[in-house]
């Protein structure tokens, strides 16, 4: 099989890359200012304001210019450079230099495009300039054989998020909703914001640690989390491989504490931006160890140990922030400065493709065929 070499500075093939990158962002781009009520978040809109995105738009359609341009003259091959051309002059076409914000009318369903591109735009500017200059796989090149299925998992997660949003918080309102807690959130707000932000990172990550750690435990519901495992090539896309059974059920334990509490609207907004950045991090092919804060953060060496293929190493490092977590609860690993050999599932033969893996988990067992399933696993 044909393995994709890791890309070079220099060659032009990187800066055509980022050409076509930008291009497609801004080409969908001007869709949200175009059709803002069907594609955009009331969320987010919150947060940034039209003028502040048009000015963005804008520079990534020059920034996808100058990149094709360089590309243009670095590399043997054109296409990658005629095609982020093509496409940035799609947006320009389309108005991409002249849109305006306006007023949005609410509706009832939304899609979250704008939602989509800030998020993938933030996470390649930050993750894939530190996955090539400090590789923790050297060889791994950005296009794997499964990097298309992570982005398909990605480009879902964030396009459905007022779906997933609603049906996540729903059993928190259900269960908790009739309790009076009115007292309890304002005692919360009135913290210092460091306190409040610290109570919400330790109890969110207390109740994920548990519903982790039963998707593990359980044969079946291990179906579904075996999903985010199968993946051979741990990058900045590789957290996004998660099955709506396992965002459902981990999210809606997630929210139940962020819900009774009540944080404040900063405190929680900030640990949203917070995880949307550490989920990435932790899952990015990056060496760097982070020196003593390994110790106080989950980090990416952590958090490789627990999807190690190695059996001897199942069951371990189930927290996503704090490993005292795993310390109180005896599942703590971390070997020095030692990442693991592999990662993946290698006792399992699982679908590639998103669909296919949408599907199987509720028909047969990745294990079946390989392994004789007992009620709990050693995952």
């Amino acid at each position: 099989m044909f393995t994709p070499k890791r890309l070079k500075f220099g060659e032009g093939r990187i800066s055509g890359y980022i050409s076509i990158f930008l291009a497609v962002l801004s080409f969908l781009a001007v869709f949200c200012f175009m059709f803002p009520e069907w594609l955009t978040s009331p969320e987010f809109r919150n947060v940034y304001t039209g003028e502040s995105m048009r000015i963005l738009l804008i520079g990534t359609i020059i920034a996808s210019f100058f990149f094709a341009v360089l590309s243009f003259m670095l590399s043997r091959k054109k296409v990658y450079a005629i095609w982020g051309l093509l496409i940035s002059t799609g947006s320009i076409v389309l108005g991409g230099f002249s849109v305006q914000g306006r007023a949005v009318d609410k509706t009832s369903w939304h899609l979250g495009l704008d939602w989509l591109l800030l998020d993938l735009l933030l996470m390649a500017v930050i993750f894939i300039p530190i996955e090539m200059v400090w590789p923790k796989n050297r060889q791994q090149t950005k296009f794997h054989d499964e990097w298309r299925t992570d982005l398909v998992y990605f480009v879902i997660s964030h396009l459905f998020i007022q779906f997933f949003g609603v049906i996540t918080q729903q059993p928190a309102k259900v269960f908790f909703g009739w309790i009076g807690l009115g007292g309890l959130h304002a005692w919360v707000q009135g913290l210092p914001f460091v306190l409040e932000l610290l109570l919400a990172f330790f109890v969110t990550d207390l109740f994920q640690y548990w519903a982790h750690r039963i998707f593990h435990s359980h044969s079946y519901l291990w179906r579904f989390h075996s999903v985010h495992h199968s993946t051979l090539h741990m990058d900045w896309l590789a957290g996004s491989r998660t099955h709506f059974i396992d965002i459902f059920f981990t999210r809606a334990m997630t929210f139940i504490p962020l819900y009774v509490f009540g944080f404040s609207t900063i405190t929680f907004n900030t640990y949203i931006i917070f995880m949307a950045i550490h989920a990435v991090l932790i899952h990015a092919n990056t060496r760097i160890n982070f020196g003593f804060l390994k110790y106080i953060f989950a980090t990416p060496q952590y958090h490789h140990w627990h999807h190690c293929e190695d059996p001897k190493y199942y069951g371990k490092n189930f927290a996503t922030i704090f490993p005292l977590i795993d310390k109180i609860f005896g599942t703590y690993y971390l070997p020095g400065n030692t990442w693991p050999e592999g990662t993946g599932l290698h006792e399992a033969n699982y679908p590639k493709g998103y669909l296919k893996q949408l599907v199987y988990p509720f028909t047969k067992s990745p294990f079946d065929d390989n392994l004789n399933m007992e009620e709990r696993t050693k995952r």
